[in-house]
């Protein structure tokens, strides 16, 4: 019974904990539990004094509990009083009157009951009561008996510490004075099975059959315990006077069961007395032998020894003379030793009485006593002191009273003689007859027969005369052959052989068994073999054997042979009608008994020695095999012809002997396979069975002859069996066992209803066994021929092929199978004993395993018949098993399988095998849900299923198998195979929780499997009628042990286990249907996580297994974290991330809310063991520590025959994925393999090889084990180490931010990334997983890089002197070490690896990166050059410092990484260069880069780019990877054209040539074709864009190298010119271009920059290099003054416009953008007028004419859509716009300033006073940067504050932008006016004034081409000629400037200057300006 510890229930609950205590400190020897036990035992003290007492009852209680109805009851362990039911008292009384207990006990007791209801499914409060009350008294019992075993003492000992013993030893000798012995034997006597059911019949205190059957072992138990407690004492201390003679008052008075033999019970009690006279110990010279024998009271006190000899010299006869004899002989033994020794002197007048008692127990028939009335008894041979005892018992009156043996002897040989001679006279037999020698060596021969603990006790009859040095022998006394055996020894042995010479034929038979007793064993046969030979040896020559001696193989074989050649001339002709009522000529009954027995002991010598059995089953004169085989077709009785088969089944044990065997059984043909033509009917066995034995009704011919063919099959089945006579094979001997034996089995009539079992048993073990060995094989299902008598006939297939395809039908010999299973079950359920019970089972359990394995290789099976194409029709078993049954009408035959394990306490084996079978046919899917169906459809039925799976579980003696440990001990096996159940039903539950719902495993877990799983409540068993499921069952185990501070116990007792276990419970909680209930069940009921998590990491007693525990236990945890934090669960989240976290012990967290709990948990826990003020690891880092990086790797093979690459070869071939996921090799299938390459060898050479051979394979198996065990334990750490990562990384994420303070987070990230990097950089890390470690450590960056940055946002300006945010610098240093090391260790392999690392990498140098700043427009340029370091430059200089450190090689492995590593690991290394290189001052890195050749290679790589970014702008395109990668390149190569070096370098590498060469280009997509092609989800971008994220950075980079060029301009700029012109189609394309998206303003914003830079100032090139570009040139000069026109005038207003409307979400951000692009453009595009102007001459009146005299300003500022030609008509866009244009865009941008300003300064102010905005405005700023409707409303409030922040920096700085370059245009714009004014008022000559320029179109074109012809410096009109502008134009520009340009645009500008210029550099420049145009607009007509 498994009781968990819960209720107080003083008849239970105290004393199942007082067992636990006493099992854990004897049995399991656990640590510290010394103290405990001393608690306990002085607690108990009393109850073991009053040992059964119950408490009495009390009138006050009494009345008490009748109140409780009404006033409550005070439960103990409970606050408060409680109101009971008035049922539940009417049972309390009922309880009280039958076990005589007190009222109060009573109630208690019932309410354990009612608590425990759960595990006894289907037992009420009442009946689980009753057993608890019985299971009290046992416990109670048990605790006794073991702490008696402990004691120190003369028979054995349990190796525990002295400390211990000594406790228990005096504990026990004071219950011992206190009259234990007598307290025993008179509870004994009281409590009795029969009067117990009497009185609980009386009451109804029984439930059904297990309850019965429960009740009635529990009082046997009690009765057996105590009965062992006094056995035990008396084992280790003698008893007192008084004690011994109760003893022996008691045995006078018991009596023996039914037959004849005493209960177990008597018999403890009887063993106790002969161990309590018992001295032989005295011989064995132990070190306390002195000490043993002060304290016998035989040795010392006279009065003890004359009670004892007074009481048993006494002439009373007891009840049971026998039993009487039995001590009056001990006693004279033990009379007998004291003689001899120096004590007895004193005790001469009781000594001398020995002969005299040894007479009285002859007398007695003590040795028929001890046969029948002892050894009788099944517990006899289950307790090896008994059995010793017995030992010595036996030898000691052979040894100590040799006259007594010989007065038998000659008694016997008298008794012959008159035995001969009244047979000669046919007289009457004599009735007088002494039997006393016989019934010695029956006893003899009965007592060693049987040896279950492998003593061989026999040994000690056998004296080696022989000299040792056999290699065979392992005696006790190897290799000293000269050395005198004991004395005892020579007199036993000397016995044995005496009694065997001139043996009268009274004694033949049981001489003979006496000799089959003695040769029980593998020494003891070889001996009693050599003695049969030497028997025999002397008279070899004489033919008829009379006078040699009867007892020899000479004289056996020799009469054998003679019984054949007699019976042989008999057999009768075969179709003879009396063959069959034949009289038994020949044979007597006493023939036949001396036959059969000498038969037995034959079997019984070759069963153990293999050299006896080579020796006389290939004896080449005698030829035992074929004279059995010859007898067994004669007509001897079949009792005879079943020991000859099992006899020669012993022969078969050697292979050798076994091929013989079945050519020779095929050539007598036993069994008839061969028909005679013309023969009428059957011979052989097969008509033994159906006309003798089944007439008989007696079938010991078919049992022997099917442990015959068992064994035979054993070794092997010649597939040439019968060849030649008929179609060779098993089959016909297969077909009569399933046909004639097995399938009429049933109905057959049985005399013994036990042999019915038998032959089931017999014939299925044959069946199984062909089974088990058999392999599917391709050739099975290929229909072969052979040839016979000369025709044709198909072979046979193999046996297992063809059982297994009767398996796959159905067919009677599976219905029979599945019928056996289901009586099996039915004769279970009824928990009474039958005749045949071990049979049946045995039977049961070969149809459990032949299914099992029909399981097992069905899918190959029918994989083979497939491919065969054969004709062969099988249905899959699993498909099968749904079959209706017969019996039953109904589709039970899988529940009939599961129902086993409800039986798995009483046979734990058959329900492994119904385990595995369930375990199998759960893997598939469609029959889960028909299962779940079956199971549930019966409620009775389905409570009896998952009471049997929650048994199997909660099985405590189940117990994990070591390599360690003897698989010999039967206990061990047992628990070995209890546990192998657990573990097969937790896979069950683990495959089915895979498969979709309703499934097995929902249903075995308590969830609902007819409603949603999601609905499931889950709760205690027993609440509102829950039952007690497997969820509760793996709970339990797992919890066992939580609350100490060693952690759960399953984790150590048994790993493999426990980590199924925390899989369930991990799949249970990932599974999206399951994890609601399952999480919300372990948080409030269990607090599951917690309790298992404060154990971590578990202490290794499997390395393996204890990672993955630790594994699934963190994963649960992680999802636990996750939804905690989903649901706002905060207290649960903070408590388990303080447990994970915490540095400081746990005492200190009582503050933190939940205290009281916690407090009562930890001071539980025993955690307090540590200083309040030291720091302990924390918990996660503790888990790190518990994986051991390191992996030793087995070393290579060494082989001397094999080839290794075959062998490695051969190996992988064997590999397959196991169900944990890992690769490893099947080591079952690579033996077979190896062996078979061995067999196939030919040739003497091989076979004298072939040992060493053998020993190769051994070793190769070995070393693949070892591999198999690398690879389990690398793959459990990766597991472990991912779920740690994910562990780390969910509490990281998911969990909220304030839940870890950010000065803790960095410190925790610290910790843990500092600790990953030692353990990963260690010397032996296993490389295997450093993938996983780098993953980790890229999070854990870029959450330290997140976690610092977002401090300083928080706190800005609040940088402390220790570095820079919470975390010092030098750890941050440490950490950047650390990261460099990784890296470069790294160095060959792993490049993708790499990845992580650079990304951490970048993520590391981004805390050092500042933020952005707002631009407020104050301080001016000298002031920030000249600031003071802030702690951002100084963190970054030390970075740079570290890096360079590491010189040459790191920078080796990131450029290598960036040339031509993975794509992704190219793109980082390329971020992590540009990185470095921007923070790189002294240009380090640049200068590596020029000089080794990488840069040159970066660049030439932009050529073999221009394919695959070619192959991106086609519609559909293929991956984005090589975009992103030549982005990547692009902003590097544009961070090294930052510097002047770096440009210089690029240009000299050619890159503006490569860029020439690049196609990609030109290739412009249109933008409206592929609108219809876009990506939905917005990921992919248009063809447009993709090919704007091409253009843009060209782009880019170009400007820049521009820009950084000022020195060598020239050479820059001719390239970059170069490259206009050569993709100058699309250049001019995408200038002239309709559509002014966004990304065209961008294109045209860089593309005007370049355009502007390539225009040289001054006028000193002149080279003929550059004539051959003007055309183009002019090109690019006319596009970008139209689109000047475009956007300063015409189409401004609606683009903006346009941007709100196609994007409103975006609409700000999107405007602003647009704002900037056309403000730069504009910029762009007037810096290049500017420029061009000066470069044409430094004068106004060389200049050259950019715009045309006219000061109209264009049109349509507000009139929406009007373009520029319809103003001014004259104007095409080729022509030159007016200077109206340029006063225009200096009004315009005038007003724009002032806009921008003011919305600066706004933005500023709010910025100064964030903390005051009210909340809409926060949420309207951080709308722009939060994706998705209602983002903002999720956010955190600090969160909205730093967001807002951010956004208005942005607004700020983009203002700031737009400011510059306002004021950038405004001093354009004044400059060009200011030349164009000055050229067209001072010096242009007007025409003819009648003409007005802006009449003549024709006029201007002509000019302009007039223009072109001149060169390259009159670049447009070389000052109009006089002749050209009339002075009509003048004055009218005149007129319209000035009104343009009037006071209030100049005051604007002039405020302009003053509000920004002065911050800058050009102060005054504007005014300068101004006053200058004034004064031309001033200036009077001339």
């Amino acid at each position: 019974l498994h009781l968990p510890l819960a209720n107080k229930s003083s008849l239970w609950g105290p004393l199942k904990e007082l067992w636990e205590t006493v099992d854990g400190a004897v049995l399991r020897k656990q640590p510290e539990s010394i103290h405990l036990l001393e608690r306990q035992l002085k607690k108990h003290k009393p109850h073991f004094l009053s040992l059964f007492k119950n408490p009495p009852k009390n009138a006050g209680e009494r009345e008490r509990v009748r109140k409780a109805s009404t006033d409550g009851i005070a439960i103990q362990g409970q606050q408060g009083s409680r109101l009971l039911p008035e049922q539940l008292l009417t049972e309390a009384f009922i309880l009280s009157d039958l076990f005589d207990i007190g009222e109060l006990a009573a109630l208690e007791l019932l309410l354990a009951g009612e608590q425990q209801q759960p595990y006894f499914p289907g037992l009420t409060r009442g009946l689980v009561a009753v057993l608890l009350y019985w299971d009290g008294k046992l416990c109670m019992a048990n605790s006794l008996r073991t702490l008696i075993q402990s004691r120190h003492g003369k028979t054995f000992t349990l190796d525990l510490s002295g400390e211990l013993v000594a406790l228990t030893t005096r504990f026990t000798d004071e219950l011992m004075n206190q009259g234990l012995t007598k307290r025993i034997l008179s509870l004994v006597s009281d409590i009795s099975v029969t009067r117990e059911f009497e009185r609980l019949q009386k009451e109804r205190g029984l439930g059904n059959e297990k309850h019965r059957k429960e009740v009635s072992e529990l009082i046997k138990e009690c009765r057996q315990a105590l009965a062992d407690s006094l056995f035990s004492w008396t084992c280790q201390s003698p008893l007192t006077k008084e004690d011994t003679l109760a003893l022996i008052i008691h045995l006078e008075t018991v009596t023996t069961q039914a037959d004849g033999s005493l209960d177990s019970v008597s018999l403890a009690l009887v063993m106790a007395l002969l161990y309590c006279l018992d001295v032989s110990f005295i011989e064995q010279g132990t070190e306390d032998r002195e000490d043993l024998l002060q304290a016998m009271p035989l040795l010392t006190e006279r009065q003890y020894v004359s009670a004892v000899h007074s009481r048993l010299m006494d002439g009373q006869p007891w009840k049971l003379p026998g039993l009487q004899a039995v001590c009056r002989l001990t006693w004279a033994l033990s009379l007998r030793i004291l003689s001899q020794l120096p004590q007895g002197s004193a005790l001469v007048e009781f000594t001398e009485a020995d002969e005299v008692l040894a007479d009285q127990a002859l007398l007695g028939d003590v040795f028929l006593f001890m046969k029948e009335g002892m050894l009788k008894c099944e517990s006899f041979f289950q307790e090896e002191f008994y059995i010793r005892r017995l030992h010595s018992l036996i030898t000691d009156f052979l040894a100590l009273m040799p006259m007594k043996v010989k007065q038998l002897r000659s008694r016997a040989d008298e008794d012959a003689r008159l035995v001969h001679m009244s047979l000669q006279m046919d007289g009457e037999l004599p009735t007088s007859l002494h039997k006393d020698l016989d019934h010695l060596m029956i006893l003899i021969g009965e007592f060693y027969s049987k040896d279950p603990f492998g003593l061989e006790l026999g040994l000690e009859f056998w004296c080696p005369t022989e000299s040792l040095q056999h290699t065979t022998l392992h005696g006790s006394y190897l290799g000293m052959a000269l050395q005198r055996p004991p004395h005892k020894q020579v007199v036993l042995s000397k016995f044995v052989r005496q009694m065997g010479d001139l043996l009268p034929s009274t004694l033949y038979i049981s001489y003979v068994r006496m000799l089959k007793g003695l040769s029980n064993g593998p020494q003891c046969a070889h001996y009693c073999f050599s003695l049969l030979k030497t028997n025999g040896a002397t008279h070899s020559d004489n033919i008829q054997g009379v006078s040699g001696n009867p007892v020899s193989w000479e004289h056996f074989f020799h009469s054998l042979m003679l019984y054949h050649e007699n019976l042989r001339r008999d057999l009768p002709n075969l179709d003879a009608a009396h063959y069959r009522h034949m009289h038994l000529r020949g044979i007597t009954q006493r023939e036949l008994d001396g036959l059969t027995s000498f038969l037995q002991l034959l079997t019984t010598i070759i069963s153990w020695s293999e050299n006896a059995r080579l020796a006389l089953c290939e004896h080449p004169q005698w030829t035992p095999g074929v004279v059995m085989l010859g007898l067994l077709q004669c007509s001897i009785p079949p009792i005879l012809k079943a020991e000859l088969l099992h006899c020669l089944a012993a022969c078969g044990k050697s292979p050798e002997i076994a091929a013989s065997l079945w050519q020779s059984l095929e050539y007598t043909q036993i069994l008839q396979t061969v028909k005679a033509p013309g023969q009428r009917q059957a011979a052989g066995i097969e008509v033994e069975l159906n006309e003798i034995e089944s007439s008989c009704e007696e079938y010991p011919l078919t049992r022997g002859f099917c442990h015959l063919i068992s064994t035979l099959v054993e070794n092997s089945v010649s597939v040439n069996l019968g060849a030649g006579l008929r179609v060779p094979g098993f089959q016909p001997y297969l077909n009569f066992l399933r046909d004639s034996v097995f399938l009429p089995f049933p109905t057959r009539a049985y005399r013994h209803p036990a042999e019915k079992w038998e032959v089931a048993d017999a014939v299925l073990e044959v069946f199984h066994k062909l089974l088990r060995d058999y392999e599917p094989q391709p050739s099975d299902f290929v229909q072969e021929m052979v040839e016979l008598q000369g025709e044709q006939v198909p072979t046979h297939k193999p046996p297992g092929h063809s059982i297994m395809f009767h398996l796959l039908n159905d067919s009677p010999t599976l219905a029979l199978c599945l019928s056996l299973l289901e009586e099996g079950v039915r004769q279970l359920d009824t928990y009474a004993p039958f005749p045949g019970k071990k049979s049946l089972e045995s039977a049961v359990l070969h149809c459990l395993c032949l299914l099992d394995l029909a399981l097992q290789k069905e899918v190959v099976f029918m994989d083979l018949l497939r491919e065969s194409q054969s004709s062969l029709l099988v249905s899959p078993l699993e498909q099968l098993l749904q079959g209706v049954s017969a019996q039953t009408r109904r589709a039970d035959h899988i529940v009939n399988i599961a129902r086993y394990l409800y039986h798995s306490s009483s046979n734990p084996e058959a329900a492994f095998q119904s385990a595995k079978i369930l375990r199998r046919i759960a893997n598939y899917p469609n029959i889960q849900m028909r299962l779940v169906g079956d199971f549930t459809h019966d409620q009775a039925v389905s409570e009896k299923l998952m009471a049997g799976f929650v048994e199997c579980l909660d099985n405590e003696d189940a117990e994990e198998w070591t390599e360690k440990e003897d698989e010999s001990d039967q206990q061990m096996k047992t628990a070995h195979i209890r546990h192998k159940t657990q573990i097969h039903i937790l896979n069950l539950l683990i495959t089915s929780l895979e498969l979709k719902t309703p499934n097995l495993a929902l249903y075995l877990l308590g969830y609902e499997v007819k409603k949603p799983v999601s609905c499931t409540t889950l709760q205690d068993p027993g609440v509102l009628g829950c039952p007690r499921s497997c969820l509760h069952a793996i709970l339990s185990l797992l919890q066992k042990g939580t609350d100490k501070r060693s952690g759960p116990v399953l984790t150590q007792q048994a790993p493999h286990l426990a980590e199924l276990c925390y899989q369930v419970i991990y799949q249970l909680c990932a599974c999206q249907d399951t994890s609601g209930p399952t999480m919300r069940y372990l948080r409030t009921s269990q607090d599951f996580l917690f309790s298992h998590l404060q154990h971590l990491p578990f202490t290794p007693s499997n390395q393996i297994a204890v990672l993955s525990q630790m594994s699934w236990l963190m994963k649960t945890a992680a999802i636990e974290l996750r939804v905690t934090s989903l649901n706002r669960q905060r207290s649960h989240t903070q408590r388990l991330i303080n447990l994970l976290l915490d540095d400081q012990p746990l005492a200190q967290h009582a503050a933190d809310g939940e205290s009281g709990m916690e407090e009562e948990n930890r001071t539980v826990s025993g955690f307090l063991h540590f200083d309040t003020v030291s720091k302990v690891r924390r918990k996660l880092l503790s888990v790190l520590d518990a994986i051991d990086f390191s992996q030793d790797m087995p070393e290579l093979l060494q082989l001397d025959f094999f080839e290794r690459t075959l062998i490695e070869q051969v190996i992988s071939n064997c590999e397959h994925v196991n169900e944990q996921g890992h690769t490893v090799c099947n080591i079952k299938l690579l033996h077979r393999v190896l062996v078979a390459e061995i067999n196939a060898l030919q040739g003497m050479a091989a076979i004298g090889q072939r040992p060493l051979l053998i020993e190769e394979v051994n070793s190769i198996l070995q070393q693949v084990v070892e591999r198999n065990r690398v690879r389990r334990s690398l793959s459990a750490k990766r597991h472990t180490l991912q779920s740690w990562r994910n562990l780390v990384e969910t509490l990281l994420t998911a969990c909220p931010t304030d839940v870890i303070p950010a000065d803790d987070r960095q410190l925790i990230i610290r910790d843990l990334l500092l600790d990953l990097h030692d353990k990963i950089l260690s010397e032996d890390a296993a490389g295997e997983l450093m993938p996983i470690v780098a993953g980790a450590v890229f999070t854990l960056t870029a959450h330290l890089s997140q976690s610092v940055l977002s401090e300083q946002q928080q706190g800005a300006g609040l940088e402390t002197s220790s570095g820079f945010a919470s975390i010092a610098n030098s750890a941050l240093h440490l950490i950047l070490r650390k990261l460099l090391n990784f890296i470069l260790s790294t160095g060959g392999g792993y490049p993708r690896l790499r990845t992580h690392l650079y990304g951490s990498l970048l993520y590391y140098l981004q805390i050092a990166q500042k933020p952005d700043e707002p631009d407020t427009l104050q301080t001016a340029m000298w002031e920030r050059l000249t600031a003071p370091e802030d702690s951002f430059s100084k963190l970054q200089m030390e970075n740079l410092a570290i890096i360079e450190s590491y010189g040459n090689a790191l920078m080796v492995v990131v450029c290598g990484d960036a040339c031509d590593g993975h794509e992704i690991s190219r793109m980082l290394a390329l971020a992590v260069l540009d990185r470095i290189l921007s923070i790189d001052r002294q240009n380090q890195w640049l200068l590596f880069i020029c000089n080794s050749g990488y840069l040159r290679s970066l660049v030439e790589s932009l050529r073999q780019d221009d394919a695959a970014l070619q192959s991106l702008l086609t519609p559909q395109p293929p991956l984005l990877k090589p975009l992103y990668i030549y982005e990547s390149k692009m902003a590097l190569l544009t961070r090294v054209a930052k510097t002047e070096q770096g440009a210089v370098e690029l240009l000299r590498c050619g890159l503006v040539a490569q860029l020439i060469e690049c196609q990609v280009f030109d290739m412009v997509p249109d933008s409206d074709s592929h609108r219809l092609m876009r990506d939905t989800s917005g990921f992919i971008p248009s063809p447009l864009d993709r090919y704007r994220q091409i253009l843009l950075p060209s782009l880019r980079l170009l400007q820049v190298i521009l820009t950084s060029t000022s020195m060598n301009h020239q050479q820059g700029a001719l390239q970059v010119l170069q490259w206009l012109i050569v993709h100058g189609d699309t250049i001019q394309s995408l200038l002239r271009c309709q559509d002014l998206s966004l990304g065209a303003l961008k294109e045209l914003s860089l593309l005007t920059g370049i355009i502007s830079k390539t225009a040289l100032p001054g006028g000193e090139i002149n080279s003929a290099a550059l004539m051959e570009f003007q055309g183009h040139i002019n090109r690019f000069q006319r596009l970008c003054l139209s689109l000047l026109s475009r956007l300063a005038g015409s189409e401004r207003e609606s683009l903006l416009k346009q941007a709100e409307v196609c994007a409103p979400g975006e609409s700000a951000e999107r405007r602003e953008e647009m704002e900037v692009a056309m403000q730069q453009v504009c910029a762009n595009i007037m810096q290049y007028c500017q420029t061009l102007l000066l470069q044409s001459s430094a004068q106004a009146q060389f200049s050259i004419c950019l715009f045309s005299p006219s000061g109209t300003e264009p049109a349509g500022r507000d009139a929406g859509h009007t373009d520029l030609p319809s103003s001014l008509p004259s104007l095409s866009y080729s022509r030159l716009p007016s200077l109206g244009l340029v006063l225009y865009l200096l009004k315009n941008c005038a007003a724009d300033f002032f806009r921008f300003h003011q919305s600066h300064r706004q933005n500023l102010s709010k910025l100064q006073s964030l903390d005051q905005l009210p909340p809409e405005e926060l949420k309207e700023l951080c709308q722009g940067l939060v994706s998705g409707p209602g983002g903002v409303e999720k956010i955190s409030s600090v969160q909205r504050s730093l967001l807002a922040k951010r956004r208005l920096v942005q607004l700020i700085n983009n203002r700031a932008k737009l400011l510059a370059l306002c004021s950038y245009i405004i001093e354009t714009c004044l400059f060009v006016l200011w030349r164009h004014l000055e050229y067209y008022l001072l010096h242009c000559v007007p025409t003819d004034p009648k003409h007005s320029l802006l009449h003549g179109p024709g006029l201007f074109r002509q000019r302009l081409t007039d223009g072109e012809r001149k060169g390259f410096n009159s670049t447009l009109i070389r000052g109009l000629n006089l002749s050209k502008v009339s002075q009509q134009d003048l004055d009218l520009l005149k007129s319209d400037i000035a009104a343009g340009f009037g006071e209030v645009l100049q005051r604007k500008l002039l405020e302009v200057e003053g509000l920004y210029s002065q911050v800058r550099s050009r102060y005054t420049f504007i005014q300068a300006l101004v006053r200058r145009i004034r004064g031309l607009l001033q200036q009077p007509k001339t």
